[in-house]
């Protein structure tokens, strides 16, 4: 039950919503650079993390590098780069109590509607705040910045199609976002259905250790480019051991970075030369004989979507030992027993993982309303792959899809520090992008997944150029967000009362 009482308002410099990888990152970021604001992170849940807190399905790990998933300013000193998840919680826990954040993270503060007031130069937010017994009381808080580090997906619901027959399996399905504690599917046989990152990262999860299954298939309706990568990174320890933590993290991060860079160039430029490197490390880490070109040559050129990654070929090595399979086929309908497909066949299965993605949704879905109209995310234009057209002083942070997530967030804390900044000196305390009039839009994630896809309906748009375009790329955004602060596209305002660096935390009673 959501009660209201009358209690005093909040008002804060900055409200970084979500305390995940990015919004950690952001707290950091601005209490280092900007000492004189009020700066509180507002959490829905009751603990840091976002994705690494909230999916518990077994192997759940980076598909990044740690040495460029990490921040800048604090060194990944674990020998596996590609890591799991606890150890990634063990990092943020660490960042924040380095940095003293505790004391700003609000858990249990869930924004669940957002007002701009052009009179006031403030953003209004209503609040839900659960205590400890589940009681919700609403509060207000109001801030002259959102940094909204919510990420770009939906929470309480991952996607699953419609399956004919779901009701008359008899065994359980499960869907990784919601991976129940007391799951047993030690000596069962389990149906994957999927095979992005998710369903890549469980197959050979799910049959290592005590409890493993008795057999895993994957089944998916189109092949995924799958790379194995090590997960020790040799030289990262070796430079670590040389130069020292930070200069060794340093060193590591960039050549991961322009390694990185130079792959994707690489098999975008020629993707066919890129297909028949794949097929052939492929080949290298299956059985002989295997039919490479049904289960692993995709219908797109590399890149098209995100490859998957297989650390030290643990996926390939599963298949090999005879412990998995991959099936590609499309599904007719669940029976009893398990899958039928389209071709005749029935798989077997005590347990189906609906391993089908994600639904799209940025800032947790909370109408947003600017002068008392409400705000279509989906006629907003991305400037600089951060600030939304339409949404006066609105940050969000949204990270790579063809590279580590956090390093396009490190650049976006960077550009947004210089924006105060450059707001402060020139006495202006609204910033609003307006795009050139007639301008194309396309949708903001320029991938062909099915999640992008259907994400297009409910996300913003880019433009075909900077600064209105979401560059991919760490080198392209270096240069456009560490580059001169305003621009033609900027529009800067004052309202009647100034906001200053040093305004620190107010309250007002209602």
């Amino acid at each position: 039950m959501t009660t209201q009482t009358p209690q005093a308002v909040e008002e804060h410099d900055v409200v970084i919503i979500g305390a995940g990888i990015s919004g950690i990152g952001a707290a950091t970021y601005f209490t280092r650079e900007l000492p004189g604001r009020s700066v509180v992170v507002l959490e829905g849940r009751d603990a840091i993390g976002g994705t690494w807190d909230l999916f518990r399905y077994p192997g759940i790990r980076s598909d990044s590098d740690l040495h460029t998933f990490g921040y800048e300013f604090k060194p990944w000193l674990h020998e596996n780069a590609i890591a799991d998840a606890h150890l990634i919680k063990d990092y943020l826990r660490e960042t924040v109590d380095e940095n003293g954040l505790a004391g700003l993270i609000r858990y249990r503060h869930r924004v669940v509607r957002a007002e701009w007031s052009t009179d006031e130069s403030l953003w209004t937010l209503t609040v839900e705040v659960t205590d400890a017994t589940g009681a919700v009381t609403t509060a207000t808080m109001r801030t002259g910045w959102v940094f909204a580090a919510t990420g770009y997906y939906r929470y309480d619901e991952g996607y699953t199609p419609e399956f004919p027959g779901r009701e008359d399996f008899g065994g359980t399905v499960v869907h990784p976002q919601h991976w129940p504690d007391d799951l047993d599917y030690g000596g069962k046989k389990v149906v994957i259905v999927g095979s992005g990152a998710t369903a890549v990262t469980m197959v050979p999860a799910m049959l290592a250790g005590p409890g493993a299954a008795a057999h895993v298939t994957m089944l998916q309706r189109t092949p995924t480019y799958i790379m194995s990568m090590p997960r020790v990174d040799g030289l990262a320890l070796t430079l670590t051991r040389l130069l020292g933590e930070k200069r060794g993290y340093a060193a590591t991060r960039f050549k991961n970075i322009w390694l990185e860079r130079a792959a994707v160039k690489a098999l975008r430029r020629f993707p066919r030369a890129g297909r028949r490197f794949i097929r052939r490390e492929n080949i290298k880490r299956l059985p002989p004989g295997f039919d490479v070109d049904k289960h692993f040559n995709p219908p797109y050129d590399p890149w098209d979507q995100r490859l998957c990654l297989a650390p030290d070929g643990d996926f390939f090595d599963a298949i090999k030992a005879g412990d998995a399979s991959v099936v590609t086929d499309r599904i007719e309908r669940f029976s009893e027993r398990g899958i039928v497909l389209e071709s005749g066949e029935e798989l077997e299965a005590d347990v189906i993982v609906t391993a089908t993605g994600l639904n799209m949704q940025l800032f947790g879905g909370m109408p947003i309303v600017v002068d008392g109209t409400p705000v279509d995310l989906t006629e907003s234009v991305a400037y600089r792959g951060m600030l939304l057209s339409g949404i006066p002083n609105w940050a969000m942070a949204i990270g790579y899809t063809t590279s580590s997530w956090t390093l396009k967030v490190s650049l976006m804390c960077r550009y947004f520090i210089d924006l105060l900044r450059h707001m402060d000196v020139h006495g202006y305390d609204q910033a609003v992008p307006v795009p050139t009039p007639g301008m194309d839009h396309r949708p903001v994630m320029d991938l062909q997944s099915g999640y992008a896809q259907r994400g297009a309906k409910v996300l913003p748009k880019q433009g075909p150029s900077a600064p209105w375009r979401m560059a991919m790329s760490y080198q392209e955004d270096a240069k456009a967000l560490r580059g001169p602060v305003a621009d033609e596209h900027l529009r800067f305002g004052s309202g009647p009362r100034v906001r200053t660096a040093a305004a620190g935390r107010r309250t007002a009673h209602v």
